[in-house]
């Protein structure tokens, strides 16, 4: 699972938020400790603590004193709200912005995704 070229504590910081926003990593339950992480990702205690800590630093996990870490109330709402605010910003704006120099109305743009999105739904049912 591990990505050339990223940094370490980030790709745990992901993948901690991967699971809370999949809902495997519910809000309130304990979150894995930095010697879990290390020990499954085979890296540095250290590097796993900081990405553990990025997550306290961003509200998404809360320590709770001599017991763990544990996701924070919120922490998938506002994880999911970041990914659509960065979903739409990689994606609709440039895609706003071709649409606008071929000519594309809203309707019109609206249209093609919808078809797009009924084909790729007929595509995984077959």
């Amino acid at each position: 699972m591990i990505e050339e070229g990223k940094a370490l504590f980030l790709q745990i910081a992901e993948s901690v938020e991967d699971s809370i926003v999949d809902g495997s990593l519910a809000e309130d339950s304990r979150a894995p400790s930095t010697n879990e992480l290390a020990s499954f990702f085979r890296i540095n205690p250290a590097t796993a603590a900081k990405g553990i800590n990025m997550l306290v630093e961003k509200g998404v996990l809360v320590k709770r004193r001599g017991i763990g870490m544990f996701v924070a109330p919120g922490a998938r709402t506002q994880l999911l709200a970041e990914r659509r605010s960065a979903f739409a910003d990689r994606y609709i704006q440039p895609l706003l912005a071709e649409a606008r120099t071929l000519g594309l109305t809203p309707d019109e743009l609206a249209q093609l995704v919808r078809e797009r999105a009924h084909l790729h739904t007929e595509g995984t049912t077959r």
